[in-house]
């Protein structure tokens, strides 16, 4: 697992919104077993108290599952699931409208471009891991 850490914001939460992303995109599942606190501080090259601050943040916010002795693992609740990826999309379109604000471009003219951005990259099999470029 790599993560390249801004200066911006606090390590642990840029390490849940790593889980988060991971999640969005379906490289972690539902149920789905993750490193141990230590394993991860270890795989990131960060303190283990701060991995051990996101996955106490992500057990907060119902992200992740531990129960006893048994490994943390991803959450099965549908629900929680689906609000991280509108958190995320909101998040994304939210950046976005405030990068083009300033145009003053009507939604419809937004709308229309970003389906004919859409369905050239659909078309063009250009989907990344991080969406459609």
């Amino acid at each position: 697992m790599t993560l390249i850490f801004n200066n911006r914001d606090p390590v642990y939460l840029q390490v849940v919104r790593h889980f988060k992303e991971r999640i969005a995109t379906g490289k972690l599942n539902a149920g789905e077993t993750i490193p141990s606190r230590r394993e991860l501080a270890s795989q990131l090259n960060i303190n283990p108290n701060t991995a051990q601050k996101a996955y106490k943040e992500m057990e907060e916010q119902g992200l992740i599952v531990t129960e006893g002795n048994s490994p943390s693992r991803i959450t099965g609740d549908n629900v929680i699931l689906g609000r991280i990826r509108e958190e995320l999309l909101t998040e994304a379109v939210d950046s976005f409208l405030a990068s083009v604000s300033n145009i003053e471009v009507p939604i419809e003219q937004l709308l229309t471009i970003i389906r004919i951005r859409h369905e050239k990259a659909e078309s063009a099999g250009t989907e990344t891991e991080g969406g459609i470029s």
